[in-house]
């Protein structure tokens, strides 16, 4: 079996993390702490992608530009005409995903929904400061940004996108079949195709090192990350957060998870499982480097660069504001050795 050099022991922030940081409080939810030797299992994920979508970009938006290609998939969405000969090709896709599967529970869903909703800014400082960029720990996770330019264009951007992702996503019935939340899904599983054509195409990705870039594995990574690292953020900053809200969260991001082409049994239905998941992760993830430090330094700069607030007093205490939450939400140990 192959396994890429970046399958390692963790030493550092997430075995920081595990004994002495947030995780010990998630690990007291299982019955037994996840032993190490089995997260072998999951390696040949580093070298697993989405197949589908590939072809799909490949057949699409490499023949007639990204812009145009992301496009005629809006139309077929919406049930727009489309140019014969991209039809079929469009169709084929479409036919992969699944909508409606049978397991799908409309109440959870909702209820995962209204929790997203109604945790507000809480709910996005927790995005923006833990999840987000307590991600940037890992190393190897994050070379698909530097390959694609995310240094160039920077934080604001990134962040950007991601909010409205999220707004796009958790809109009432955003969920439902030719609403924005499955067009933004959809759209997103393409720029994550595309990304990984064209890292791969220019020949300087290291597969032996990293992996497939945005890999299913890193997929899985991301996806707990606006699950069960969402969920403990908001915990840590003392939100109440219902019994089942959790459950709805879980199904939701479980919908989104298989909509964005990650296979089905790989996601958790219950916190325990995301924990376990989780645990597999990161504890087989190498340290940051120089990269991941350009990345974190760039999203903590990054009020100083937005447009709001206008004055640049005002910019300044923003980052001083995010910082507190970094501190707070990630603990000294991890900051400090990032930022």
């Amino acid at each position: 079996m192959r396994i890429p050099e970046r399958f390692q022991i963790n030493t550092s922030s997430f075995s920081f993390y595990w004994s002495k940081g947030p995780g010990v409080d998630l690990l007291r939810k299982l019955s037994k702490k996840p032993v190490i030797a089995d997260a072998g299992q999951f390696a040949p994920l580093l070298y697993q992608y989405d197949r589908a979508c590939d072809q799909l970009v490949e057949q699409l938006h490499l023949k007639i530009g990204f812009y145009q290609g992301q496009q005629l998939l809006k139309d077929a969405l919406a049930g727009r005409p489309i140019e014969p000969a991209y039809e079929q090709v469009l169709i084929k896709f479409l036919n992969t995903v699944d909508f409606t599967p049978p397991w799908l529970d409309w109440d959870k869903i909702e209820q995962g929904i209204e929790l997203s909703q109604r945790s507000g800014l809480s709910g996005l400082i927790v995005l923006r400061d833990y999840v987000l960029m307590g991600g940037y720990e890992s190393s190897a996770i994050n070379k698909p940004l530097i390959f694609t330019g995310a240094l160039k264009k920077g934080a604001v951007k990134r962040l950007t996108e991601t909010v409205t992702f999220w707004v796009d996503i958790t809109g009432d019935d955003a969920l439902k079949k030719g609403n924005i939340g499955i067009e933004a899904i959809l759209l997103t599983r393409c720029i994550h195709s595309y990304a990984r054509l064209n890292i791969l195409k220019h020949g300087q990705w290291q597969t032996e090192k990293w992996g497939i870039p945005l890999n299913t594995w890193d997929m899985l990574a991301t996806n707990l990350g606006f699950s069960l690292v969402y969920l403990t953020g908001l915990n840590r900053m003392k939100f109440n957060v219902l019994e089942n809200e959790v459950e709805g969260l879980f199904h939701v991001w479980k919908f989104i998870g298989t909509l964005l082409g990650i296979p089905l049994q790989l996601l958790p239905d219950t916190e325990e499982q995301a924990i376990e998941a989780l645990y597999y992760w990161t504890m087989t993830q190498q340290p940051g480097d120089q990269d991941s430090l350009a990345l974190a330094k760039s999203l903590m700069e990054e009020p100083i660069k937005a447009a709001y607030p206008t004055n640049k007093w005002g910019r300044k205490l923003m980052r001083e504001i995010h910082l507190y939450y970094n501190h707070y939400l990630l603990g000294d140990y991890c900051v400090h050795y990032w930022v």
